[in-house]
């Protein structure tokens, strides 16, 4: 016999338990696209207490549509062995390119970073930070339903040593933090925005611009290009990677 009020009342039980754990982390990310996922991997691979904060249903971003919806994308020989630590499977496309199946891509990605320790939260969004002391130390979050729903609904908070930007072209943090304190670490002080796409020069800028953008804040993925007015780069998903595993460094250095 199955008693639909203990199925509700058990889903209840088991988010409440889990959400209640991570009001304090040592990192929040916003964004659970690839950059945002390697990050939480490898910050949870050593032993720090993540959160991932994820609008959408589905982890993922840009990367389970490939290129133009084929399920296929590219990554090239400096950023092939963080998808082969996760057994994805690699085709050698020719001479430094290497192609994947995007879903398998995602999928496992998705994996290695749960499996790793870290905690993703879908359909939720972040809608402001929390500042202390002229630093970052925490997002303010709500339902994404009720952002898409325009309810007058208040947000809540939890706190994190050191946050992450990963939420693509849009920035969504980074922009929050330029409207709140004014400025930024980059040449402008503002968001420089995103130029046309060069894979060339983008898969290289990428891993330049992550970085600590404002005390706290770090930015990872399609966001730094974004924030520090570098090129887009399409399907091609390597920088994306060393992106996310370079802001789990960096921020590593700083946590000890």
């Amino acid at each position: 016999m199955i008693d639909d009020i203990i199925v509700t009342k058990k889903i209840f039980e088991r988010f409440s338990k889990d959400f209640s754990n991570y009001f304090e982390v040592d990192v929040a990310v916003a964004g659970a696209g690839p950059a945002g996922m390697i990050a939480a991997k490898y910050l949870a691979k050593h032993d720090k207490k993540v959160v991932v904060f994820e609008r959408k249903l589905s982890p993922g971003g840009g990367m389970w549509g490939g290129g133009m919806t084929f399920p296929i994308i590219i990554v090239q020989e400096e950023s092939k062995k963080i998808l082969e630590e996760i057994n994805v499977k690699l085709d050698k496309a020719e001479e430094g390119y290497y192609s994947a199946d995007s879903v398998e891509a995602c999928s496992k990605i998705c994996t290695a970073t749960i499996d790793a320790g870290a905690k993703i939260f879908n359909a939720i969004s972040v809608e402001d930070v929390l500042i202390r002391n002229n630093k970052i130390n925490g997002f303010v979050i709500n339902w994404s339903a009720v952002e898409i729903a325009g309810l007058h609904v208040d947000p809540l908070s939890i706190r994190a040593k050191y946050c992450i930007d990963a939420t693509g072209h849009a920035a969504e943090v980074c922009k929050i933090v330029q409207k709140k304190v004014g400025r930024l670490n980059t040449p402008s002080g503002k968001i420089e925005e995103e130029k046309s796409m060069c894979a060339e020069i983008g898969e290289k800028t990428v891993v330049e611009n992550t970085r600590e953008v404002y005390p706290g804040l770090f930015v990872a993925g399609m966001a730094a290009n974004a924030v520090y007015g570098a090129p887009r780069m399409g399907p091609i998903f390597g920088g994306m990677l060393l992106s996310g595993k370079k802001a789990a460094e960096e921020i590593l250095k700083r946590l000890g």
